[in-house]
């Protein structure tokens, strides 16, 4: 936009000063004819033209050059910082359109959204709380400047666009963090990523004052530890897996087991309720016949005894002889 109204004053003067040059050729034609005697008095004044215009359309055009110089387009996510012969005003300029003296004001945008600072090549080395060797590589800090902190961090901290988070801090913030931490946990970025992010936010508070930088997110891509001690974790992973499987076998055949012992149970119970059954079955049918053996009965038999046999029976006084056929 600045760009944009300064070409325009530079047209407006460039286009007035061609058009002076123009009528100064003309008027100059003009005053040879009238020495001549080509022209008349009054015809040269009819046609003579003053300067009077071209030096307003001038001066317009240095007004709209230096207007370009007099005014700053905040654009949304930034806050403006405005200096007079380098002395840094307190008061933070919101986004919008802002005024300044030209040549003499300068203002500076801030950006106040979300930034990440990259530590990609770099590499710290720190250890865990049981004294393990641990190196950290791809690290990135997200962090967003404080829209009202903007002009006091313009004036207090030198470049501050690369050197508001620096390597140390983050490297010492990572080292403390993982110092507190176990091999296990040290290596889970769920765990590792927030405590340090508290650490760097915590180092920035004692630093800058709190509620000036605010981060966001911390992000570690790798922590690696040294050759022998993965050896070591390979060694005790293959024996966590070995123990797993066994106790997975172990359950496997105490479940068959109890599966088995179950199944004979119930057999055995089957063949003692079927036994039981067929106890009272025959129990029942010798009542059943127990019960149908009358004095008729046994008489009946002992007829037909009689009749097969060849019995007789002699009645005499009180004596029955009996014999054979």
């Amino acid at each position: 936009m600045n760009v944009f109204v300064g070409i325009v004053g530079v047209l407006v003067v460039v286009g007035a000063f061609i058009f002076g040059c123009m009528k100064s050729a003309r008027n100059m034609t003009l005053d040879e004819q009238l020495q001549k005697e080509c022209i008349s008095k009054e015809e040269w004044n009819q046609k003579h033209r003053g300067y009077g215009g071209n030096i307003l359309g001038i001066l317009t055009g240095i007004i709209i050059f230096a207007f370009a110089f007099s005014f700053v387009i905040i654009p949304t996510g930034y806050t403006g910082v405005k200096t007079s012969f380098g002395q840094v005003s307190a008061n933070t300029l919101p986004n919008g359109f802002n005024l300044k003296l030209p040549f003499v004001q300068h203002i500076e945008k801030v950006n106040n959204k979300q930034q990440d600072v990259v530590f990609d090549k770099s590499k710290i080395s720190s250890e865990t709380s049981e004294r393990n060797a641990v190196t950290f590589k791809g690290i990135t800090v997200t962090y967003q400047i404080n829209p009202e902190k903007s002009a006091w961090i313009y004036a207090n901290v030198s470049d501050y666009k690369n050197n508001l988070i620096g390597e140390s801090l983050v490297g010492s913030a990572i080292k403390t963090t993982s110092k507190e931490l176990t091999p296990t946990d040290v290596t889970n970025r769920g765990i590792l990523e927030p405590k340090v992010r508290d650490e760097i936010q915590s180092s920035l508070d004692g630093k800058y004052g709190k509620d000036v930088i605010m981060i966001s997110k911390v992000v570690i891509k790798e922590a690696a530890f040294d050759k022998e001690y993965d050896e070591k974790i390979a060694k005790k992973q293959q024996a966590q897996m070995d123990y797993e499987k066994q106790q997975i076998e172990n359950k496997k055949n105490i479940e068959k087991a109890e599966a088995d012992a179950k199944v004979k149970k119930t057999q055995a119970q089957a063949n003692a309720d079927a036994t039981k059954i067929a106890a009272e079955a025959e129990a029942e049918a010798n009542k059943k016949v127990a019960s149908s053996i009358t004095d008729k009965l046994i008489d009946s038999k002992l007829a037909d005894a009689r009749v097969k046999h060849g019995w007789v029976t002699v009645k005499g006084a009180d004596t029955v002889v009996t014999k054979d056929k």
